[in-house]
């Protein structure tokens, strides 16, 4: 019986976009890493996962991560976008497809598991991950030579030295997108903490979401939004719990733009939004609360005219 292989793999991009990273880590004689002059902390988490599963076939593999878009996309999203033609459930069409499309090709038929550790927690082989990939997203920056590693050899390897690319190596993706915004945690994978990175852009893109038609008259998909204890002071005066906002939900009239006033991290799951929102010529200045508690849910809201 063959013993199961327990690496840790992350991403690291500088100015997100910008020089970018990837790194996968089992010790030191099994590592590999690589980057672009030009990504983002999602392309390198899911080039890590995608090379450390090439580079382990026939292996037992528990996979290391501490991206949540990472671990959803293997886990749960893959399946559901490939469906309906590489797209998300609005129409959009799915970013870093990629990638994603060879991620799926390498899970197919095998067993990974996948396990979420806290970024820069301490936990040895994630902090590994994480020290290579920022070094290979530097070397891009400054123009030096990529540190590659010596790639995965089964059993005990030999070291090779520091810059050697590794013989089993793949051709790396030549692309560029702009970052998935994750909704939901992986189906029983418990609680996880709020995340610590774009944690704005992704309540701001929820926001957005709640403001259109699509999702108003989408019951399910507003349900999901809305926290259970949800409470909303409308302009006009009226209070609005989840139930009633449910029951009697209603398309709204023109477009809507908003403008963000601020963003304050109340505590570790807990955000406060401020924005403008123009509709039909009228502004209303809002503040909506956003709870983490395994996604990111409106659980409170306020608007004036």
């Amino acid at each position: 019986m063959s013993t199961m292989i327990i690496a840790a793999a992350d991403g690291s991009s500088l100015s997100n976009p910008g020089p970018a990273g990837w790194a996968w880590y089992v010790d030191d004689d099994r590592w590999a890493a690589g980057g672009w002059a030009h990504g983002t902390n999602n392309m390198g988490e899911l080039m890590a996962v995608l090379d450390l599963l090439r580079q382990t076939r026939g292996e037992e593999l528990k996979v290391l991560c501490d991206s949540q878009y990472a671990i959803n996309c293997c886990t749960k999203w893959i399946p559901g976008w490939k469906r309906r033609g590489w797209r998300k459930a609005d129409g959009q069409p799915v970013l870093n497809i990629d990638l994603l499309k060879e991620l799926d090709r390498e899970l197919a038929g095998r067993t990974v598991t996948f396990d979420w550790v806290k970024g820069h927690a301490g936990d040895p082989l994630n902090e590994k991950a994480d020290d290579l990939a920022r070094a290979a997203a530097t070397a891009y920056r400054d123009g030096l030579v990529v540190p590659h590693g010596p790639g995965f050899v089964a059993g005990s390897a030999p070291a090779v030295s520091l810059g050697v690319a590794p013989t089993k190596r793949e051709p790396e993706p030549d692309l560029f997108s702009v970052q998935e915004v994750p909704v939901r945690a992986p189906a029983g994978s418990g609680r996880w903490p709020a995340p610590e990175e774009d944690t704005e852009a992704v309540v701001v893109a929820l926001e957005k979401a709640l403001l259109t038609d699509d999702v108003l008259l989408d019951r399910e998909r507003l349900a999901e939004l809305l926290h259970p204890d949800y409470v909303a002071y409308e302009p006009g005066g009226a209070i609005r719990t989840r139930g009633s906002v449910l029951a009697r939900a209603a398309s709204l009239p023109g477009a809507a733009e908003l403008t963000v006033l601020g963003a304050d991290r109340l505590a570790g799951d807990v955000l406060l939004l401020r924005y403008r929102v123009r509709r039909a010529g009228e502004d209303t200045l809002c503040a909506s609360v956003w709870l983490y508690d395994g996604t990111w849910r409106r659980r409170f809201h306020q608007g004036t005219v």
